[in-house]
C-alpha cells in the first residue's frame, strides 16, 4: 500500500496535476484569542496556517498594547513616534469614526481602559477620573507623515476596538491574493466572508443571545445572518464586565469625554460592513453612543452598514427590543 501511494504521487508530481479544490478548516490561536477559518482551496492547511501565523506576528509586532516591544507600546511609552502602515491605517479609520460618533469613539481612552482594568494587569481601585479625561482626546494628537505628533506626552492610543476586525481584513485579503473564492474567517467572534459554503449555501453567522451568564459563544442564538463579500462584528458589555468593591456594575465600553463607564439599554450592537475593520469599531462606536443616539445614527447610514441591535425592553421584564436594517433577512 505504502509503495502504491509513493507511486501515485510521483505520477501527479511528473504529471503537474494538482490535488483538488476543497473545503478545508485551519484553526488555532492569534491575538490572544482563537481563529477558525474554512476555506475552499488546493494548498494545504500548514500552508495557509503558516501565513496565518506571519500575519499574527506582524499584527502583534506593530498593535498590541499587551507586548511592551510593539510599536504602539513603544510610541505610548514616548521612545518613537514613527508609524508603520498598519497604525497609519487603523488611525485613518478610527478619526473617521471619531468624526462620525461626535467623540463618542475615541482611541485615545487607554488611560481609562488601563484604570478600570480592562487593558493594563490591576485596575486602579480609586482611579482619579478627572484627571485622566484631561489627557483623553482625539484633538490631542494628528499625524503629520507617518509620524504621530502629542500635544501632551501621557496621551496614549488604544486600537482593541478594531485591531482585531483589521488582522481579520489581513487574513480574508491574504487569501483572495491566493484566488481563494470562498471562505470564512473569524478572529475572536469577528468575521468576514465570501462565496459559498461546503454545501453550496451563504455563509450563516450567528448572533448570541446578551444576557449575563450567556459565556460560550454561539450555544444561545439570537439571530442569524447571510454573508457574502461582507464582514460582521458584535460589541457588547454582557461579558466583559465586573463588579466593583462598591457593587457597581463596571463596562467595558467607556465615554472618552465623561471618562465613565457606558451602560444603556443598548445590549448589543452587531455591525455588517464591507470590510471588518470598519465593523468593528462602528460596533464600538454605537455601544459608546448608547441607545437612542445609535439607532438615530445606524437609521441614516443604511445604505453603507446594516445594523442589529439587540435592547432592553424596558417595558417587558426579560424580553428584548429588536433593531434592525439588515436586508433580506
Amino acid at each position: 500500500m505504502r509503495f502504491g501511494f509513493i507511486i501515485a504521487v510521483a505520477v501527479a508530481l511528473a504529471t503537474g496535476c494538482t490535488s483538488p479544490k476543497t473545503f478545508k478548516t485551519i484553526d488555532g490561536a492569534m491575538l490572544g484569542t482563537t481563529f477558525h477559518i474554512v476555506a475552499q482551496t488546493d494548498a494545504a492547511t500548514t500552508e495557509i496556517y503558516d501565513e496565518v501565523m506571519r500575519i499574527d506576528a506582524e499584527a502583534k509586532a506593530s498593535m498590541s498594547i499587551f507586548d511592551e516591544r510593539s510599536l504602539i507600546s513603544r510610541i505610548n511609552a514616548g521612545q518613537t513616534d514613527t508609524l508603520d502602515i498598519h497604525l497609519l491605517r487603523n488611525i485613518a479609520v478610527a478619526a473617521r469614526v471619531h468624526r462620525m460618533s461626535g467623540g463618542a469613539y475615541d482611541i485615545t481612552v487607554k488611560p481609562l481602559t488601563d484604570a478600570y482594568g480592562f487593558a493594563a494587569k490591576h485596575k486602579t481601585q480609586t482611579p482619579n477620573i478627572d484627571s485622566l479625561v484631561e489627557i483623553v482626546g482625539f484633538d490631542k494628537m494628528r499625524v503629520v507623515g507617518n509620524r504621530l505628533i502629542k500635544s501632551d506626552p501621557r496621551v496614549q492610543l488604544d486600537l482593541n476596538s478594531l485591531a482585531k476586525g483589521y488582522t481579520v481584513d489581513l487574513v480574508a485579503d491574504m487569501l483572495e491574493r491566493r484566488g481563494i473564492a470562498n471562505y470564512i474567517v473569524e478572529i475572536g467572534g469577528e468575521i468576514r466572508a465570501r462565496g459559498i459554503n461546503a454545501k453550496s449555501t451563504a455563509w450563516r453567522v450567528g448572533i448570541d443571545t446578551p444576557f449575563e451568564g450567556n459565556d460560550t459563544p454561539g450555544a444561545h442564538r439570537q439571530h442569524v445572518v447571510h454573508l457574502d463579500r461582507r464582514a460582521l462584528a458584535t460589541s457588547g458589555n454582557y461579558r466583559r464586565y465586573y463588579i466593583n468593591e462598591r457593587g457597581e456594575k463596571i463596562v467595558h465600553t467607556i465615554n472618552p469625554k465623561t471618562g465613565r463607564t457606558v451602560a444603556s439599554r443598548l445590549l448589543s450592537a452587531t455591525v455588517v460592513a464591507n470590510r471588518c475593520v470598519e465593523a468593528d469599531a462602528l460596533a464600538t462606536m454605537f455601544m459608546a453612543m448608547g441607545a437612542e443616539q445609535a439607532i438615530a445614527l445606524a437609521d441614516k447610514m443604511r445604505d453603507s452598514v446594516q445594523v442589529y441591535f439587540i435592547l432592553d425592553n424596558e417595558t417587558a421584564m426579560g424580553e428584548y427590543e429588536i433593531f434592525s436594517t439588515l436586508k433580506n433577512e
